[in-house]
């Protein structure tokens, strides 16, 4: 169970993407092999990136990195080949030097299918874990109204 420990900020930053599931991410059931659910919460985070301009290029020329550090995933209901899924990428506001989202994923019902969350922290091109939010990710959350 995915348990929400920040707050989310009053702006509920989000992006919709859809995919189309391809053939090489079933599996011999026929059904989306588990690990790609990662692979489409990717999708759904730069998309996110893009829409908000806080893509991984945009973090990089700030000298930054945002590995993950943690994820979860839970699975609710198989996707099938050719379907068409939305992932719902939400930015859960925090103040700490971290990037959080959840993401959710429907199938062209709308039921879901999966829900998750990743958490990515602040790396500097040394190798050099950021304890403090850096300046440009604050201003982004000060230009977004979040702060």
């Amino acid at each position: 169970m995915i348990k929400k420990k920040e707050v989310q900020s009053k702006n509920n930053l989000f992006e919709t993407h859809s995919i189309r599931v391809r053939f090489n991410e079933t599996d011999p059931l026929g059904i989306v092999w588990h690990g790609y659910y990662l692979h489409y919460f990717e999708d759904g985070r730069e998309a996110f990136g893009r829409k908000y301009g806080i893509s991984y290029l945009d973090v990089e020329k700030h000298g930054y990195f945002t590995p993950i550090v943690k994820s979860t995933c839970e699975h609710k209901l198989p996707l099938r080949y050719g379907e068409i899924a939305n992932v719902e990428t939400n930015y859960i506001n925090t103040a700490s030097a971290k990037m959080v989202f959840s993401y959710k994923i429907t199938n062209e019902k709308g039921e879901v299918v999966c829900i998750g969350e990743t958490i990515q922290v602040f790396v500097d091109k040394q190798g050099e874990l950021s304890l403090s939010i850096p300046l440009f990710f604050e201003a982004w959350k000060r230009e977004n109204n979040l702060l």
